[in-house]
C-alpha cells in the first residue's frame, strides 16, 4: 500500500489523516474538537487512522505538517509528532498552511474572494485572504495569515467585499491533498515554520545583572 501521506493538524482542535499520493480524499480521517488535550489524544488518533487504512508506519511516505497559524501550546504538539514521526521513518517533512485547508472546503461553496478566519485566543483572530484556485487546484492565497484584534478584521481587500468563514476545525485530510497536488504539479514547499504569529508566554531570562558587592 505505500506512497500515503500521514497529514497532522493541531492549530485548532486535532486532525490526523491518512491519504494517498494521488490525492483520493476520504483515504482515513479522525479528529478531536479538544483544544486543550492534543497531547493526550494525538497518538490514539495516529494509530486509528492507520487501522482505518489497514496501513503500518512503513506505508507512510510522507508527512504533512500543518504549520498553523495557531495558538503556541497547541500548535507545537502536532509539529512535534509530525517531526518525531519524519525523522524516525527517515521520510520528508512537508509544511502546508492550515488555512489553507479551511478555504479549499470554503471556496467549494463560496464565489468570489473569502477570508477564512480562525480563533487565536486572547480575544485576537488569525485571518488569511483567498481568492479562486491555482491552476495545480490550490487555494490561491493573496494576503496573510495575519494576526488582527476581531474589528480589525477587513471585510474587504482592494474594494471588493469579502466573504467571511469562520472555522473552528482544520481537516488533515485536506492539507494531505493539497499537499499531494503540490508534489504532482512539483510545486516546491515552503520552509518547516511554525505560524504563531506571537511570542510565546514563557521567554528565556535576559543578561544577569550584576551584583556589586
Amino acid at each position: 500500500m505505500r506512497n500515503v501521506l500521514l497529514s497532522i493538524d493541531t492549530s485548532a482542535g486535532s486532525s490526523v489523516a491518512l491519504t494517498r499520493v494521488e490525492g483520493i480524499p476520504g483515504a482515513a480521517e479522525s479528529s478531536s474538537a479538544d483544544t486543550m488535550k492534543h497531547a493526550e489524544v494525538i497518538g490514539t488518533l495516529i494509530a486509528s487512522c492507520l487501522e482505518q487504512m489497514g496501513a503500518s508506519a512503513t506505508d507512510v511516505s510522507a508527512v504533512v505538517a500543518g504549520v498553523g497559524p495557531g495558538p503556541f501550546t497547541g500548535l507545537r504538539v502536532g509539529l512535534a509528532a509530525a517531526s518525531a514521526f519524519a525523522a524516525g521513518r527517515g521520510i520528508p517533512l512537508l509544511p502546508v498552511v492550515s488555512h489553507d485547508a479551511i478555504a479549499f472546503d470554503a471556496l467549494e461553496e463560496v464565489e468570489g474572494p473569502i477570508i477564512v478566519v480562525t480563533d487565536a485566543r486572547r480575544r485576537e483572530l488569525y485571518w488569511s485572504i483567498y481568492e479562486g484556485w491555482t491552476n495545480a487546484g490550490l487555494p490561491n492565497r493573496i494576503f496573510g495569515p495575519a494576526l488582527s484584534k476581531p474589528d480589525e478584521v477587513p471585510t474587504a481587500h482592494e474594494g471588493v467585499d469579502l466573504t467571511r468563514w469562520d472555522s473552528a476545525e482544520v481537516s488533515a485530510g485536506l492539507l494531505g491533498i493539497i499537499a499531494a497536488r503540490m508534489m504532482a504539479a512539483g510545486i516546491p514547499f515552503e520552509p518547516f515554520e511554525p505560524l504563531y504569529l506571537r511570542s510565546p508566554d514563557v521567554t528565556m531570562p535576559g543578561t544577569p545583572k550584576r551584583v556589586n558587592s
